[in-house]
């Protein structure tokens, strides 16, 4: 009997071969899916396809780094604040603009739409191009149920006066683009259909009373300190968090160790991916935050603190002992390489770090990517932000791993029905594992 494909190449080899032959007008595509159907793998495809004339690209500086790419800030040099189209100017390295024929941009959902505008009014400047972002094929990636883009309060109307919203897809140039759609449905990441069904309502926002019944299970007796025992607690705030870290930390009676990072070049300390001031103790549980080379380990690996030799530090791993070395973080810029002509990434700052996070609290923002065995989801006093709820309890393998604080109350549930108002979709190819469409150019439905 033939084996069921099981890894993200395989099962997407068709939509996959669509991208690579053209994927319409432009090339243009806009990559999403749930948590865990595999779109990083594919990402990783498309680029390796783009060779040495693509750029990934991020709206913050911690989705940059986790892409391996820049900023969109830094790379069309844009303020942090609303964008006018007096912004738009001509940048002085116009060769490389001219020289990129890809442009990858991951965490797409946290784009707005005058940052997409700004993007493609850039690119046909510097390119001298009227065609849709200059004629640079545009692949975007990122699930529009996770986190949304951060809109003030009076940037809001403005927004909707300009653009009829504040996501990406309200842009003029999204439309105007003709992207195609590539949504995947695979999720490799949970096998439990009572699960992945609860997943399905929290990512939707409805939840049948069959989903309440599960939900109302996983409610349990022990406060977040407590359960931070044993799991790793989800918040959404900071304050939370770093309180139950240091609790747990202040209980061990070891000798602390506080190890210092080096920071050299342009690297802000919002993007530091761990504290720069690292305290740990003998029998801590950390979180590593990287992926080790060997596959001994994952980022979201969970390891205690075993001792400390020198700069290093020496954790178990699910009963075997390893030495954690100081890593280094990069942050890049891209360059035109002026003899071959081909774009580069120079690396402009570096964050060297022991590789590791204190792991009895983590925010649902910083969870984000991560996957769990064992999770505590600790409303706090609720969730805040649309998709919040759903980043959170897609972090766990399982439902035998999962317990939450108390019981979901329907404010828990923010979803703003914005996030999915791109219009109708032209079906080109639906089945199990994907959905391959074109964006139609009516506008006004919800999907």
């Amino acid at each position: 009997m033939p084996q069921t494909p099981t890894d993200p190449e395989t099962i997407y080899a068709a939509p996959a071969n669509w991208v690579a032959t053209g994927a319409g007008a432009q090339g243009n595509l806009f990559l999403t899916g749930r948590a865990g159907t595999g779109k990083t793998t594919m990402l990783r495809k498309f680029l390796a396809g783009a060779g040495d004339k693509a750029v990934v690209l991020a709206p913050t500086g911690v989705a940059a780094m986790n892409a391996g790419g820049q900023t969109i800030h830094s790379f069309f040099k844009l303020p942090p604040r609303l964008i006018e189209p007096t912004d738009i100017k001509r940048l002085r390295s116009t060769r490389l603009i001219k020289a990129v024929e890809t442009v990858i941009i991951d965490e797409i959902s946290m784009v707005r739409s005058d940052m997409l505008d700004a993007i493609d009014r850039s690119l046909k400047l510097n390119r001298m191009s009227k065609r849709p972002f200059g004629g640079v094929r545009m692949i975007l990636s990122g699930d529009l149920h996770q986190l949304p883009p951060v809109v003030s309060n009076s940037e809001a109307p403005i927004l909707e006066q300009r653009y009829g919203g504040s996501y990406f897809f309200n842009a003029p140039a999204f439309r105007d683009a003709e992207f195609a759609l590539l949504a995947l449905k695979h999720v490799f990441r949970q096998e439990d259909p009572r699960f992945l069904a609860v997943l399905g309502a929290l990512r939707t926002g409805r939840v049948t009373p069959m989903d309440e019944a599960v939900l109302r299970g996983l409610v349990s007796g022990r406060s977040a300190v407590d359960a931070s025992e044993t799991h790793v607690v989800l918040t959404p705030n900071n304050a939370n968090a770093n309180r139950i870290n240091a609790a747990r930390l202040a209980g061990l009676t070891s000798t602390p160790k506080v190890f210092n990072a080096e920071v050299q070049g342009q690297f802000d300390e919002k993007s530091f991916p761990t504290e720069a001031d690292l305290e740990l103790k003998e029998g801590a549980r950390v979180m590593l935050i990287r992926n080790d080379p060997e596959g001994r380990w994952v980022n979201g690996s969970l390891a205690t603190v075993e001792g400390f030799s020198g700069r290093t530090v020496i954790v178990a791993i699910e009963g075997r002992v390893y030495e954690i070395e100081p890593s280094a973080w990069e942050k890049y810029r891209y360059e035109l390489d002026p003899e071959t002509k081909k774009v580069k990434r120079e690396v402009v700052g570096t964050f060297k770090q022991v590789p590791l996070r204190l792991a009895y609290a983590v925010t649902i923002h910083k969870a984000q990517g991560l996957t769990l065995d064992k999770v505590f989801i600790d409303f706090d006093s609720g969730m805040f932000a649309h998709g919040q709820a759903y980043v959170a309890f897609s972090r766990a393998r399982t439902l035998e791993g999962l317990e939450i604080s108390r019981e979901l109350r329907p404010r828990d549930l923010v979803l703003d029905r914005e996030a999915f108002a791109f219009g109708k979709l032209e079906t080109i190819e639906d089945t199990d594992a994907y959905l391959l469409a074109r964006f139609a150019r009516e506008e006004g439905a919800l999907i």
